[in-house]
């Protein structure tokens, strides 16, 4: 350990909160009654997704992920002399994030700070999490002050890794992949939900967040990728999970659409990258890894799927960073605030009225109305 390690002052502790998901085959309807309330999901869509779950021992591997990223997160954090405690809350499942408060309350926390395992805003995305913030919040007594880290689809510790995995899975491809088209893949949303996502002040950035975020992502992506195989790939920014009734326009095209598209024009090598996702939970083992393919070998289109950031040093490394960065700037310095591609670093606050909630206004926690 470093004794001599960063300030973390205001700070007592980090909160990592995800998605959650189930770990044992019992727990799969539950959950995804958690996750669709009140959404009007049609019932043969829940039991389709819970059928994607039962293929894999009715568990998903998210829980494990965040686990296993925690514990990095500790080693990081000892081997630079943080002391901070970490605590572990969900949106949907065990540990829920009201009983991770309320423990952190009982502890004795007064304030931390929070990263969510999602990188791009949207309400889905993005203010949902702040809104359960304020309802675990607002049901613990004591609880502490908690400040939401800022967006983080362009900080080099989530592209660089992105890079890596492209040049990785390209290298698996005949020639090195030298034809190879890269496909990025993130989960589809509606597309009203898209459009509204961001905020139009104080930062002065139009609405459309969402979209712009990946394809800055996946631009800086395909463009270092570039610099090193020499080589300008041709790439897309495709969907996939979608969820919603058939009549709500969702974002397009779908990843098996797409690959369908690429086999008609005679492309021959895909790399699948998933870009909107932070490590290998469901959407990328059932979506990508088995669904797409399945589509891909019917096609014979020869595909590899590119690594996520898991528990890359670099990812790792990232969080400890957010978490100095915006400790410094409560403390009202001015820290570095790093940032790749065509889009500047994102603000620490959500703006007034940012990715609003579809069904009505509802309060919530880490932003400029809250």
């Amino acid at each position: 350990m470093n004794p001599a390690g960063p300030d973390v002052k205001p700070y007592d502790a980090l909160l990592v909160l995800s998605f959650g998901g189930p770990e044992k085959p019992e727990d799969v309807v539950p959950f995804l009654e958690n996750v669709t309330r009140g959404r009007g999901i049609p019932r043969e869509r829940l039991a389709q997704v819970g059928e994607h779950y039962f293929l894999f021992g009715g568990k998903s591997p998210i829980n494990d992920q965040n686990r296993a990223l925690i514990a990095a997160l500790e080693k990081d954090f000892d081997a630079e002399g943080i002391d901070l405690p970490i605590y572990f809350g969900n949106r949907n499942w065990d540990p829920y994030l009201a009983d991770t408060l309320a423990q952190m309350t009982a502890d004795g926390v007064q304030r931390a700070a929070v990263f969510a395992t999602s990188a791009y805003s949207s309400w889905s995305s993005c203010r949902q999490y702040r809104e359960n913030l304020f309802d675990a919040v607002e049901q613990t007594e004591g609880a502490p002050r908690l400040d939401k880290l800022r967006q983080y689809y362009n900080h080099p510790g989530f592209i660089e890794p992105a890079v890596d995995a492209c040049l990785a899975a390209l290298a698996e491809l005949p020639d090195g992949g030298d034809r190879a088209r890269l496909v990025f893949v993130t989960h589809s949303i509606p597309t009203e939900m898209a459009e509204t996502s961001g905020s139009l002040d104080p930062e002065g950035q139009p609405r459309g967040a969402y979209v712009r975020q990946h394809r800055s992502a996946v631009d800086e992506v395909a463009r270092r990728v570039r610099e090193v195989t020499g080589r300008a790939h041709r790439h897309d920014l495709v969907y996939c999970s979608r969820s919603g009734a058939p009549s709500t326009p969702w974002l397009e095209p779908d990843v098996n659409d797409h690959l369908e598209e690429l086999a008609t024009d005679g492309v021959s090598g895909v790399v699948l990258v998933p870009i909107g996702f932070v490590s290998d939970h469901m959407e990328v083992i059932y979506d990508l890894d088995t669904e797409a393919m399945a589509t891909a070998e019917r096609l014979g289109l020869q595909t590899v799927r590119a690594a996520t950031a898991g528990t890359d040093p670099r990812f790792v490394a990232m969080i400890r960073e957010l978490v100095l960065e915006r400790a410094a700037a409560e403390r009202g310095e001015s820290p570095v605030r790093p940032a790749l591609g065509s889009l500047p670093a994102g603000p620490d606050l959500c703006g007034a009225g940012c990715c609003p909630n579809p069904r009505g206004p509802r309060p919530a926690l880490c932003g400029r109305d809250s």
